[in-house]
């Protein structure tokens, strides 16, 4: 079981470390500073982390393994908008919202996802970064909006471990996207999923979706798991294709979803109520798990907030451990919670922490 974590925050980037039976609170990095997300890399055991600095943009820094002392290295940047583009979007890097590692097969190999939609891929392990374009210029790129930002972001990055150069990334609002030759062509692979929020006739065009979160199971690939702005997805066959799983527990409204690495009949969701309130339904916080493919879910409630609780738990702040046992989850109102049982029953680590953009093992 992993015995470290990392809460990727607005007020800096905390760490967590097992002691025992409990996590405590361990170093403190960045502090004050937002931290959108963080990056463990199993390969080689390097740690990342993108900040948020307004005026002063973002910014990446990484600490090698074996060290204390971070180092700035560079953050991904959009080239200049030609003067003759009719794109309304700007090319400005606003936020890095997804770091992923590439396969093990690519040491250095780093891909990024941002806002305004834009995903980077650097070969260096974030020295340099490199904007993929042939994503950026798909022609169905001008019918991507923003979905909660005012601007597209790409927030999944899931690359398949049998090859590397197989990737899927998940875009709020644009759908989901495959690559097969290691970012040189794309195609939308959002087939059978539903936007009710757009006109009837529209509904299933593929390049509107809103998938909130996407999960690949590592042990077994071809299994993914969507948790989308109107209900939950998943896919047996790669994300080719998307059945709809129209009997979740609680609500099929939420952001987070985690898949167990090794079984991947098996995610949690983090519920909430759609779709303007974004609270707890019923102000009680709930984890709900599937363990056979989505025919059934079970809820757990102990050890969570059941009254008066208004925690919403952001795309990325849900995560589970390599075994599939422990479980960490935290919200915006700066409640962190584990579980050692597969989310069966929770404990609080903190209820004071700042609003936690994204949680990680390490």
């Amino acid at each position: 079981m992993s015995d470290r974590a990392f809460l990727s925050t607005r007020k800096g980037l905390f760490e967590l470390r097992r002691q025992g039976a409990q996590w405590e609170l361990g170093a403190r990095h960045f502090l004050g500073e937002p931290v959108s997300m963080a990056l463990a890399d199993a390969r080689d055991g390097s740690l990342y982390a993108a900040l948020n600095l307004g005026h002063f943009g973002v910014k990446l820094h990484r600490r090698d393994p074996g060290s204390d002392h971070w180092t700035e290295v560079g953050a991904p940047a959009y080239p200049l908008k030609p003067a003759d583009s009719a794109d309304p979007v700007e090319w400005k890097n606003k936020l890095v919202w997804s770091l992923e590692a590439g396969g093990a097969d690519q040491p250095g190999v780093l891909w990024a996802g941002t806002l305004p939609g834009g995903l980077f891929k650097s070969v260096d392990r974030g020295d340099t970064w490199e904007l993929v374009r042939a994503l950026w210029d798909v022609p169905q790129r001008a019918e991507w909006f923003g979905g909660g930002y005012d601007v597209p972001g790409i927030h999944s990055i899931c690359v398949d471990p049998r090859n590397s150069d197989h990737v899927l990334v998940g875009v709020s609002c644009g759908g989901v996207w495959r690559t097969e030759d290691g970012g040189a062509s794309w195609r939308v692979s959002a087939t059978g999923m539903r936007a009710d929020y757009m006109p009837p006739e529209l509904n299933e065009n593929e390049a509107v979706q809103d998938p909130h979160r996407l999960v690949r199971c590592a042990g077994q690939p071809d299994l993914l798991w969507c948790q989308h702005h109107n209900g939950i997805w998943r896919s047996i066959d790669n994300g080719h294709h998307w059945q709809e799983i129209s009997n979740a527990a609680v609500s099929n409204f939420g952001f987070a979803v985690a898949v167990d690495p090794r079984d991947g009949q098996r995610a949690w969701f983090a519920p909430a109520e759609a779709d303007q309130r974004r609270i707890p339904v019923d102000t009680a916080l709930a984890v709900t798990c599937s363990s056979d493919g989505g025919d059934s879910f079970s809820v757990a409630r102990a050890g969570l907030p059941q009254q008066q609780c208004y925690d919403l738990v952001y795309r990325h702040g849900l995560a589970v451990s390599g075994d599939g046992q422990r479980l960490l989850m935290a919200s915006t109102t700066g409640g962190v919670w584990a579980s050692d049982n597969a989310g069966a029953s929770w404990q609080a680590i903190s209820n004071t922490m700042p609003p936690v953009y994204a949680v990680c093992f390490g």
